[in-house]
């Protein structure tokens, strides 16, 4: 792995282009998605559609994606579509510099078209209504030894939240929280979290959504838990899209929430 970039390098304006076309689904036979059977234990408001994308719609996504700038400052390589979170208050602030700071969202590029029927067919399954699609998207890559830290998505994203799995299997794991817990990884505040000391493990399949809504989303905390690099297929890798959606986009003209699927 080369030296790492910083936060800027990666939002700083780029005149890169894909030179892949956008995976074409208008033929895909939505109708034939299926969820996969989870276990009777899992986080209530968790399900998983198997086989999301198609084989070739898997490799056209790679191929876009490992043609353009991967943020390299974190201990695993990033990427961002729409905006993100991505400060750290410092320990020193004031309470009101931290929430100044925990509500910015530094601006990234807009959804690619090569994403575009991904979001689509999220449409199409009711995951997201016609109006208010995900507009950001965060993408991880694991590689062996690699992993993220337990969490709960920001409260400013709404749900459902969505994530489709590329190239490699994993496993998440879930911790069962006393109460909703707004802590993200960039808040500081997974840590302190109170949990009940129970757990789940859930496998993600290579291509498939996992589906987060209600207490899945909220009173769970989730990972992908740091195993050693000898634990994984030589050559292993997973890709992962995280979708989410502005909670304020979906709030009709008096403030309330829209009714979601």
């Amino acid at each position: 792995m080369g030296k790492r970039g910083t936060l800027e390098d990666f939002f700083l304006p780029s005149e890169k282009k894909s030179k892949t076309g956008d995976a074409s689904a208008k033929d895909f036979p939505t109708s034939q998605l299926e969820y996969k059977e989870v276990a009777v234990n899992a986080p209530r408001g968790l399900s998983i559609i198997s086989n999301f994308v198609t084989l070739d719609e898997e490799k056209s996504i790679l191929a876009f994606l490992d043609a353009q700038t991967w943020r390299t400052d974190l201990s695993r390589r990033t990427m961002h579509f729409g905006g993100t979170f991505c400060l750290m208050p410092t320990k020193g602030c004031t309470a009101e510099e931290r929430k100044k700071i925990e509500q910015t969202i530094l601006q990234a590029p807009i959804m690619p078209d090569e994403l575009r029927f991904v979001v689509d067919r999220m449409v199409d399954q009711d995951l997201y209504q016609d109006d208010c699609p995900p507009d950001y998207c965060i993408v991880n890559e694991y590689l062996p030894g690699q992993g993220i830290s337990a969490h709960v998505e920001n409260f400013r994203f709404g749900e459902p939240v969505c994530s489709l799995t590329l190239v490699g299997q994993d496993t998440m794991r879930f911790h069962e929280l006393e109460t909703a817990h707004d802590g993200s990884v960039r808040s500081g505040k997974a840590s302190s979290a109170p949990r009940t000391g129970r757990r789940e493990d859930v496998v993600m399949d290579k291509r498939s959504l996992l589906i987060l809504r209600g207490d899945a989303r909220s009173t769970w905390q989730h990972e992908i838990r740091r195993t050693s690099a000898s634990s994984k297929p030589l050559g292993w890798r997973r890709v992962s899209l995280t979708f989410r959606t502005d909670r304020r986009a979906g709030l009709k003209d008096d403030g309330r929430q829209k009714q979601g699927p």
